[in-house]
Parts: C-alpha cells; sequence; structure tokens
C-alpha cells in the first residue's frame, strides 16, 4: 500500500494535514515531517513504542542516538539536565540559534526512554523553525524524535518524494512541506566547562558553524568515526549518508584516473573548466552546486537532492569534486569523506 502525502499549500490543506500528523503520532505511530534542515521521521519521544517503529522503518540500529526536538526552548528542561557550569553558555547558545539547526548534547531526563538516546546518559535536543512542524510538535505538546526520514545509511530527504522514494508503504503518512530551506542536517555539540572560555566540541558538522560558535567558546571538531558501537551523537558512524553508486572524492584532479568501460558521473562544485575536473573524462552527467559562484549554502541547499539524482542514474561510480572546508562547506566534506570509497 503506498504511503500518502498530504498537501499544506493551502490554509485548509494545512489544517488537515496538522491535525492528522497529531493524530497519528498520539495514537503512537510514526510520520514524515518537514524541517529546516532535512525532512525527519517523527515519534512520540517519551513512547518507547512509537520510538521503536522508527528503528523498524529505517532499518537503523539501535545503538546510535536519536534527537529529540522540542515544542519551544523553555521545555529544555522537560528532556534534559544543563549542568551549573555550562548554564551561562547554554542559555546563550538556545537563545542565539533556536529555534534553527543547532543541536546541543546535554544529560538527560529519567523520562527519556533508553531506545532514543541508545542507552546513553545524554540527550541530543534541538528546537525547529520550520513552520508546519512547529505547528505539528506544538499540537502534540510532547517532545519528537525525528531522525531523518529515510533508510539508514543512505542519502538524507530533503523534498516529500524522496522520502517515498525511501519510505513507500512503510510508514502511514507523509506531510509534503516543499523543499527543506538549509538541505544538511543540523550541527551537533556539546560543551564542557573551560577556563577562560567554555569548550564547544562539533560532533557533526552542520549550517551553525565554527566561525557561528566561536563567540561562545573555545571550538574543536570530533574527527573520528565509530563502527557498531554506541555514539555520542547521531550521524556519527562511518558509513552515513552513503549513495547505492560508489562514490569517489577527489583531493585535485590528477588523483583520478578513469577506467575504460566504466560509466561516471560528477558532482561539481562549481562547475568551473579552469579548475580541472569537468573534463578528467567523458561523464555521462554533471551536476553542479554553486554554478560559478562557489556559494556554499547555495551548494548546501542542493546537496542532497543532487546526491540522490546522480545516485539514480546507474553509472558505475560518482566522482565528487572538493570544496572549500570552512563554513558549511565543512559539513558537506564530512558527508563525502563517509560516503566515499574506502582504499
Amino acid at each position: 500500500m503506498s504511503t500518502p502525502i498530504l498537501p499544506t499549500e493551502l490554509p485548509p490543506e494545512m489544517h488537515h494535514a496538522v491535525e492528522e500528523a497529531v493524530r497519528l503520532l498520539r495514537a503512537g505511530d510514526i510520520v514524515a515531517l518537514p524541517t529546516e534542515t532535512v525532512y525527519g521521521l517523527a515519534a512520540d519521544a517519551l513512547n518507547p513504542a512509537a520510538v521503536a517503529k522508527i528503528f523498524e522503518a529505517k532499518e537503523r540500529p539501535t545503538f546510535d542516538p536519536l534527537i529529540v526536538h522540542l515544542p519551544d526552548k523553555k521545555q529544555l528542561d522537560t528532556v534534559a539536565d544543563v549542568p551549573e557550569a555550562i548554564q551561562k553558555v547554554v542559555t546563550q547558545l538556545i537563545e542565539r540559534f533556536w529555534p534553527g539547526p543547532l543541536t546541543l548534547v546535554l544529560p538527560k531526563k529519567a523520562c527519556v526512554p533508553d531506545i532514543v538516546t541508545a542507552g546513553l546518559p545524554s540527550v541530543a535536543v534541538r528546537v525547529s523553525s520550520n513552520p508546519i512542524f512547529k505547528r505539528i510538535i506544538q499540537g502534540l505538546n510532547k517532545p519528537i524524535a525525528a531522525p531523518s526520514a529515510n533508510r539508514f545509511g543512505s542519502i538524507s530527504p530533503t523534498s516529500s518524494s524522496a522520502v517515498l522514494a525511501e519510505l513507500d508503504g512503510r510508514i502511514p503518512l507523509i506531510i509534503d512541506g516543499g523543499a527543506c530551506m538549509h538541505g544538511l542536517e543540523s550541527t551537533i555539540i556539546k560543551i564542557e566547562p573551560g577556563s577562560p572560555k567554555p569548550l564547544i566540541t562539533i560532533l557533526r558538522p552542520g549550517p551553525i558553524t565554527t566561525e557561528d560558535l566561536k563567540l561562545y567558546g573555545k571550538v574543536q571538531r570530533v574527527t573520528r568515526t565509530v563502527i557498531d558501537e554506541a555514539t555520542e551523537a547521531p550521524g556519527q558512524l562511518a558509513s552515513h549518508y552513503a549513495p547505492r553508486t560508489p562514490l569517489r572524492l577527489l583531493s585535485k584532479p590528477s588523483d583520478f584516473t578513469p577506467v575504460e568501460g566504466k560509466r561516471y558521473v560528477l558532482m561539481s562544485y562549481r562547475g568551473e573548466e579552469k579548475d580541472g575536473y569537468l573534463d578528467l573524462t567523458d561523464f555521462e552527467e554533471i551536476m553542479v552546486l554553486s554554478p560559478g559562484n562557489g556559494k556554499l549554502p547555495e551548494a548546501a541547499v542542493r546537496f542532497f537532492y543532487i546526491l540522490r539524482t546522480l545516485d539514480q542514474i546507474g553509472a558505475d561510480e560518482i566522482i565528487a569534486e572538493p570544496m572549500f572546508e570552512h563554513g558549511m562547506g565543512a559539513a558537506m566534506m564530512d558527508k563525502l569523506r563517509r560516503a566515499s570509497i574506502k582504499d
């Protein structure tokens, strides 16, 4: 049975979609919802049986924790304890970045089921700025667990059609909110006391960048990935974000030698001949993240869409150009490295 998609463009459609999503969530079911980052697969975060349906639909390992979304920032203390030593910086961060694509990892309250946190004593928590998501979570008036609405390890969806391609027949409903604004999953951080500034560790890079966070503490990034063990936060597994087609991330054009008979497609950063990638072989398809400009926010919005489109062509290999590794470029390069062929 095909999964229905409910539109939200007109006020009556929005009202019906919100009511239906809230009804299913209250009944302990799961629903795909738009956020400002990517589409999420939502369940009542305080209902372990409902959360288990997320893992089943996504085929997600239970050692990979989920993000908990709150109706508003005032409800942080319903799911998390904020240690006194970092209270000031946590307050500053949520005042600046919530609602928005910043997730904080904090000690969890006992009410948060272990299945949500993979048995860890911490919970990853944020507040979404997407207006449709906000209506639904405020209608439910409970925290929502919502990882990306795709099968585990594959490309995150930024449209309702991409969700349908991944989860058709596996979930009861998709709410269509159009294309996602950012196109990359939220930045995940943990905070520790430090002197003279708190230490902010980026566990998963995303739309909130190192440059954005520097005002609030000393920023560092986690560079390791983990396999088959509990992680500190979502998105840290080595195989995350992988297309089905093998992908190769190049450092420079000379790193690539085409194999006769193989069919290649190219994810180009700027689509500029002077960068040296466009003529490496007779590519079956070339798709450009930010034509001519190399603007990282534009590239981020198109990133998962282009990766998914190239994956569906049926080539033997996706070749990816590198991009500037600052700002949102750091998040995209992190995802390409996780998706790429390991020699």
